[in-house]
């Protein structure tokens, strides 16, 4: 299901907001940039506590960057479970996780943890 993200702008300190998808596995989530490198990845990079909606549910979180071995097997779940997004991607939904992981500096990966206020 889709979620709002919203980040803190990095030049303008402005708050901004984000449809994603993420990727759930069993405890934990994962933030995905299916489009590259856009706006909001520099923002949590720069500002790295985020705020995700679903519903009337919000949350505060702290969105940590992970590498490329981690990344890897977390993109070939999304663009098996987000179809519409992997045109985006070079490695197809029944290549083997190593091109998700060669893919990986491409599509940046951040993992979710409880933030401050959660």
């Amino acid at each position: 299901s889709t979620y709002l993200l919203t980040t803190t702008g990095r030049k303008t300190g402005q708050k901004r907001t984000t449809p994603v998808i993420l990727v759930e596995t069993d405890a934990e989530r994962w933030l995905v940039s299916p489009y590259g490198m856009v706006a909001w990845v520099y923002n949590v990079r720069a500002q790295p506590e985020v705020t995700l909606r679903h519903g009337r549910k919000a949350e505060m979180l702290r969105a940590e960057e992970v590498g490329p071995e981690i990344a890897g097997p977390i993109l070939w779940r999304y663009v098996r479970n987000v179809r519409v997004t992997a045109p985006f991607f070079d490695a197809t939904r029944d290549d083997p996780i190593e091109n998700f992981v060669e893919e990986a500096p491409r599509h940046p990966v951040f993992k979710l943890t409880a933030g401050s206020g959660s």
